[in-house]
């Protein structure tokens, strides 16, 4: 009955008629080609002419390789492969749908120049960078880290049942279970309280584990909801650019964000891959705004004929008095809308900007070459660098990938663990002890250049000591991999081979 279940999932289904279309699209290709030279040779030329036209182009040099190989092995279809799944750049409808409230909400941001004048490390945060992407940085705001996903959700619920004017929520994945029953109830009565509650979730990343009719059943309660990129059965790149950020904020002075969903394995209430280790961060203050217009960029794209003040959500509108906090904060986000990979060039630079420790959580370790130098030169200029990853994996082939790479950063110099009590889904990087970052990016080509996401910076704050207790804690309960265990992994034929294709993973 299960294994039936799972068969008539609207995931499995979805799939298969993606894979019908694959097939079907590969046998009128061959066919045409075989049926008329002229056809062919259309087909070798524009192989060869994408294969050319990648060389020149500005993108990921390990994404371009694995495309280039890929043409030339199969010159026939190579380049009609490419144009219908390897551009990476958004739909035409998904760019337009998106852009004009992400534009809106890039104008109320901005930035306190006072607040600037007072940051001694500029370069090393990517300051000017990121305030040059509309991401200003803030003071006044107060911050807890949770080193665990079961501790944020229990602050989260105490915010969420108390919250007075709004709630907007963000999520990748949604889940049925006690999480799920659990935040919906709340959301359920507090709009019988007359709060304003909105939801967006990913619609691919939900598709197996929401309620039949679950935007249907939300709008009903009178939840505004979203389904972020509708899943549709289309053989498509447009079905890859995913909503993967995580933002709760209630009241606009209280937000959430990290590495959790709302689903039972975050929070420990279900074990699917041993303990489930994560992380999460809570602001109160000023720098929550940048989380709201963030979450607002993508609502009213949705919601394009709402009229409605957005100063009315602003922090101080339901918080009169002056904020607490120490520090500062950064709240960034990361889309494939543009050609400025916001994560990936903030993880750069704050790894060639390090003087003394490099301390990584991610679950997924999928990188190019750049970023993999980068990492390896730090260490061979005395960077002491840790890098943490599962030891039970989610996805095996992944988890393969990532193993590719140990031997190369053990060789460096690089100390690699992997957590044993289970699954570590974190997303955490710490530099020199006094600036880190915590958020839903991951290091791997999905994250860095494809999905929609969110990361908070964080530079001088009270909670940078946590963080390094929670690195510190990690490494007790983890095991650290030895360059004799690891070298099988750099020279497997199954590792070599996924380490190619990778980038189109």
């Amino acid at each position: 009955m299960k294994l039936l279940k799972i068969f008539l999932s609207r995931l499995v289904i979805y799939m298969t008629i993606i894979l019908f279309q694959a097939i079907y699209l590969l046998f009128v290709a061959y066919r045409l080609v075989e049926y008329n030279q002229l056809i062919h040779l259309f087909f070798i030329i524009l192989s060869y002419s994408i294969a050319i036209y990648l060389v020149s182009k500005d993108e990921n040099t390990n994404y371009k390789i694995a495309w280039i190989i890929a043409i030339l092995v199969l010159p026939d279809i190579g380049g009609l492969l490419y144009i219908l799944i390897g551009n990476k750049r958004p739909s035409f409808l998904l760019r337009n749908k998106l852009l004009p409230g992400i534009e809106k909400m890039n104008a109320l941001r901005h930035q306190d120049e006072q607040i600037k004048k007072t940051i001694i490390n500029k370069k090393t945060i990517s300051l000017d960078y990121l305030i040059s992407q509309h991401f200003p940085i803030y003071k006044n705001t107060d911050t807890i880290y949770y080193s665990l996903g079961d501790y944020n959700y229990r602050d989260m619920l105490a915010d969420l049942r108390n919250a007075k004017h709004f709630i907007f929520m963000e999520y990748f994945i949604v889940s049925k279970g006690l999480m799920f029953d659990t935040i919906f109830e709340i959301l359920r009565e507090k709009v019988k309280e007359g709060v304003d509650v909105r939801f967006i979730y990913d619609d691919f990343g939900s598709v197996s584990t929401i309620p039949f009719k679950f935007k249907q059943k939300l709008q009903s309660w009178g939840i505004k909801c979203v389904a972020f990129n509708r899943f549709v059965p289309l053989f498509s790149i447009s079905q890859n650019h995913r909503d993967h950020r995580k933002i709760c904020v209630i009241d606009g002075y209280i937000g959430y964000s990290g590495g959790f969903n709302i689903a039972d394995e975050y929070i420990n209430a279900k074990e699917r891959f041993g303990h489930w280790k994560d992380t999460g961060i809570r602001l109160e203050g000023d720098a929550v705004w940048s989380l709201t217009t963030m979450f607002l960029s993508t609502f009213y794209a949705y919601y394009p004929d709402l009229e409605e003040d957005v100063d009315a959500f602003r922090p101080h509108v339901h918080h009169p008095e002056p904020f607490k906090g120490n520090g500062y904060v950064l709240p960034y986000g990361d889309e494939p809308l543009d050609d400025e990979w916001v994560g990936e060039n903030v993880y750069l630079n704050l790894i060639t900007h390090a003087s003394r420790e490099i301390m990584i959580m991610t679950p997924y370790f999928i990188i190019d070459d750049t970023m993999l130098k980068s990492l390896t030169l730090a260490a061979k200029n005395g960077v002491r660098v840790k890098v943490f990853t599962p030891h039970i994996p989610d996805k095996r082939l992944v988890f393969r990938v990532t193993r590719s790479y140990y031997y190369q950063l053990i060789k460096a110099g690089i100390e690699v663990y992997e957590y044993t009590p289970g699954f570590l889904h974190a997303k955490v990087m710490m530099v020199d002890r006094k600036i880190a970052t915590v958020g839903t990016i991951n290091f791997d080509y999905r994250s860095l250049y494809l999905h929609f996401e969110c990361n908070t910076l964080l530079y001088q704050c009270h909670c940078i000591d946590a963080i390094y207790q929670d690195f510190k804690n990690l490494e007790y309960v983890s095991q650290r991999m030895t360059i004799e265990e690891t070298w099988h992994y750099k020279v497997g034929i199954i590792e070599a081979f996924l380490r190619l294709i990778s980038p189109l993973l």
